[in-house]
This record gives structure tokens, sequence and C-alpha cells, in this order.
């Protein structure tokens, strides 16, 4: 029997047989400033979310000086990364302040120096953002560390993935991989849930879920019963706050419903369609049962004149039976509205 895939962070399982892990990403939506990083904090923890993400950017080894500005931007890339990154003396105050406070700290390196960093760091994982998904020198290098490692896949496909995978398995490190669509905001149709169960058939010992750009906790919570057991989505304290990212994230109400939601439909998906013993109490009230809509006399026949179907279903011989007590006799006189038991009904036994 094939194990389910899942892997441990500070004491949190995580995979199928768990509820999902919801990830606040709150990346660079704090634009550089340290005290709104730490509202984020604080709003993520009231809003019942376990794991806060961030960015790692050290600007000089991420790329060079270019005027490339991003579709959901007005400024180039090096400017935004420039202005958000944080200094490496905050970061560590950052995630001490996570762990202080009992959330599981995350954060995506963009480059070789930033993983260093983060390493440096004790951090007990790594995210890998989607524009690194086929970067294989990088991949390579933070699975070196021989830690679990969350992949998002946004503009890969299975064959770009697979070298990736293929690292992570010859390091032995846990992983997942989050399916994501790279745009900002993602159209509803363009999320392509489907693409988690590609995911699942393609790589069976991955931990899956869904890193998502569309507006609101919709397919995040939709991903759920199809395998995702990590749930990523950009967050803010408020939507009035400038930024890139803003418009695509979720704030403390939605990331609060997202945290409710993904556990009620985890705790919600199995079972079978059978009756459940706790049942019984509505069974008592809801269903009908056969009863007699005259006085019956002791040989006289039933007929849709004498008998019908009536709440509750506290007695013997239920509607579903009714057709089969027809044209048999009464063994007894029965009075108006008397629920019919097996033994009133001559030649006939009981179905159960």
């Amino acid at each position: 029997m094939t194990q389910t895939p899942e892997f441990q962070i500070q004491g949190r399982r995580i995979g199928a047989a768990h509820p999902p892990l919801v990830i606040a990403e709150i990346g660079i939506n704090h634009e550089g400033n340290y005290d709104k990083a730490i509202q984020m904090v604080d709003d993520a923890r009231q809003a019942g979310c376990e794991c806060v993400k961030f960015q790692y950017h050290v600007i000089e080894d991420e790329m060079i000086p270019n005027d490339v500005i991003p579709g959901n931007a007005k400024e180039s890339i090096w400017d935004i990364m420039k202005r958000c990154a944080l200094t490496p003396a905050e970061e560590r105050r950052l995630k001490q302040y996570v762990e202080d406070r009992g959330l599981i700290y995350l954060s995506t390196p963009f480059s070789r120096s930033a993983a260093n960093e983060l390493e440096m760091l004790n951090v007990n994982w790594y995210k890998i953002g989607s524009g690194e998904c086929n970067n294989y020198p990088l991949i390579r290098h933070v699975a070196a560390f021989g830690k679990p490692v969350i992949l998002s896949t946004g503009m890969n496909d299975i064959d770009s993935i697979r070298p990736a995978v293929d690292i992570f398995r010859a390091a032995g490190v846990p992983f997942a991989l989050l399916h994501c669509t790279s745009m900002y905001p993602t159209p509803y149709d363009k999320v392509r849930l489907g693409a988690i169960a590609e995911l699942q058939e393609a790589f069976p010992d991955a931990v899956l879920g869904l890193s998502d750009h569309s507006l609101g906790p919709y397919t995040c919570l939709g991903a759920v019963p199809l395998g995702a057991s990590i749930l990523e989505k950009h967050f803010t304290s408020s939507f009035d706050w400038p930024g890139p990212d803003i418009p695509i994230s979720v704030d403390p109400v939605q990331l609060a419903e997202m945290v409710k939601g993904s556990r009620a439909i985890h705790q919600a998906l199995g079972g079978s369609k059978r009756i459940l013993a706790e049942e019984q109490p509505t069974i008592d009230f809801a269903y009908a049962c056969v009863v007699t809509t005259r006085p019956i006399a002791a040989g006289e026949a039933f007929s849709a004149d004498n008998i019908w179907v009536k709440r509750p279903g506290t007695g013997e011989i239920k509607a579903r039976d009714y057709e089969r007590l027809i044209g048999k006799a009464a063994t007894r006189s029965l009075p108006l509205n008397t629920q019919v038991a097996w033994s009133d009904v001559d030649g006939i036994e009981s179905s159960t």
C-alpha cells in the first residue's frame, strides 16, 4: 500500500491526512516597512493562520540593474525589490517575532546569497517561487541544505517541473508542489484546478497545494477536495495600503474565512453513503410510517382508503413498505391514526 506523502514543520504535519496549511504570503506587501510586516504577522495570527511567508531579496545577487516593469506594477522590478528588501537584521528580528508567537516562519530566497542568509537564520524549510521553478542551479543549492522545500510551479509544465523534483529526490528532502498561474490577478477560468490531479499523477511522492493569485479565497477552498494540502495566498492588513500585490491579496477577514473554510471542507471529505446512527433522532420525526386513516376491523383488507403514510418515523412499517400492505388483511381491529405494526398484517413478514 502506497503511503500518502507528508512532512512535518515545527510539529505541524502537512499532507492529505491533515487539515490544509494556510500560508499568509506577506511577501513584499510591507513595502520595506518593518512595522507593517509586524502588523501583518499579528493580523494573520489573529485570523487563525499558522504560517506567514516573506521574500528574502539580496538585490545585487538576484538580478542585474534593469528597467523591466512587471504587469502588475508601474515601476521596474529592480526599483520595487530595492525599496521593499528588509535588512538582514530586520529579517532576523522578524523570524524571531514570528516564532515567538507560535507561528511558522517561511521565506522565499530569490538568489544564492538570500538562500545562504536564510540558512544562517536556521530556517526550518524553504519556499521556491514559480520564477525559480526551472532555476535548477538555485534549486540544487537550496536542496543541499537538506530541509523540506515548497516549490510553486507557475509558468512551468510537467516536463520543466520534473528536473526540479529529481533534484529533491536525489537530495532526499521532503517537498511540496504548488500549482500556480502567474497572472496578477488570475481570472478564475485560468486558475485550472485540474492541474492538481496532473501533479499528483506525475509526482505521487509530492505533497500538493495551490498558490493562488485570483481574487478572494474561493479557488483555494475549491482546491481542498482536489487534494491541496497547502494553500498560499498573498495577505495584507489593509487594501488601502500601496503595493503591486495588494489587489490580489486577502485581508484579515478573508484570511480567517479561508482558514476556517479549508478546515471545514477537509473535515467533510471522505465517508460513504450510509445511514448514520447519529441520524436516528431526525429519523424519528422526519420519516413517514404507515398509519390508519379510519378505523379498520379485524379481517378487513388494507387499501388506499384506510391507510396512508404520515409522520413521525417511530412506527415499525416505514413509507417504503406501504405498497406491500395493500390487499393484506388486518389481524386485529385498529383505531384511527394507529401506526400499523407488522403483527397487524396477516401473511406478511417484516422487511428488516
